[in-house]
């Protein structure tokens, strides 16, 4: 992270400004969309290079048109810091990029990029006349973390050697070349990482089902053993109450035979009684 590109978005070269205030979600969320719309309009305009400068104080600008007073060097700042999560995310582990803060937004505004990208690569082979109007793409911009500035303009009036015009054309096309190898690399890696994220998540999804039946088997396991379990215990408890109405009826009998022998002495006693008597 660059000097002064902290999250409160202090602009001065040295530490960090406590006195500017932290950027809120909304509007973090308002910069992404300010600098979406940035790429989408300059890729529409066939004019010239916009600059890093011009570019930041056009989203500063808007915004202040949404509520939010940021300088060009804040909103700078906070979007290297954003891209810079985002990229650290998505390029070490993609299976884990959603946990980067705004990754929605941001991976929407990358795969615009390079959606307009591949559109003028595409109108960049179409024909000779198109080349000729071909600028530099908007998927590029992340590039313009730099203070550089280039003038696409400037000496077209004057009169020049036919050499020079031929170099300068030569560089020209040179140029798009390079861009349009790049812009061919950057989709390129779009799609490896597209397809390295499809076999982490086939990867995953075996390891779930390989998973879940793992724990079935172990849940039928547990349940057979639950089931010897209870009626052990079911036997247990049928043998316990066998026993005790055996011992019950065993109570019952002794109890009968002494009431016998009592009722067999009381009337023997009563029978001598009454024999006195008389």
């Amino acid at each position: 992270m660059e000097p002064g590109c902290g999250e409160g978005g202090g602009g001065g070269g040295g530490g960090r400004d406590e006195r500017v205030p932290q950027w809120g979600a909304q509007e973090t969320r308002e910069l992404i969309a300010a600098r979406g719309e940035m790429e989408r309009e300059s890729a529409a305009a066939a004019a010239a290079r916009r600059s890093a400068k011009t570019l930041w104080e056009a989203v500063s600008a808007r915004l202040r048109e949404r509520g939010y007073r940021r300088t060009a060097e804040q909103c700078k700042c906070k979007w290297k810091n954003l891209v810079n999560r985002y990229k650290g995310k998505e390029t070490s582990d993609p299976e884990n990029g959603r946990q980067c803060p705004f990754f929605d937004e941001l991976h929407a505004v990358f795969t615009e990029r390079a959606r307009i990208m591949q559109q003028q690569l595409l109108e960049s082979e179409s024909g000779p006349s198109v080349k000729k109007k071909l600028k530099r793409p908007s998927g590029d911009l992340s590039s313009e973390d730099s203070d550089d500035e280039e003038d696409g303009g400037g000496d077209s009036g004057d009169e020049k050697p036919i050499r020079s015009r031929k170099r300068k054309t030569a560089d020209k096309r040179q140029q798009s070349q390079q861009m349009a190898e790049k812009s061919r690399t950057s989709i390129s890696s779009i799609h490896e990482l597209l397809q390295d994220f499809l076999v982490q998540q086939q990867r995953m999804d075996i390891q779930w089902h390989e998973m879940m039946e793992r724990r079935s088997q172990e849940r039928l396991v547990f349940e057979q053993e639950w089931r010897q379990s209870m009626q052990k215990l079911e036997q247990e408890r049928l043998m316990l109450e066998h026993t005790w109405m055996e011992r019950e009826e065993q109570r019952r009998m002794r109890e009968e035979a002494r009431a016998e022998k009592r009722d067999a002495l009381l009337t023997t006693l009563l029978n001598k009684v009454l024999q006195e008597d008389l």
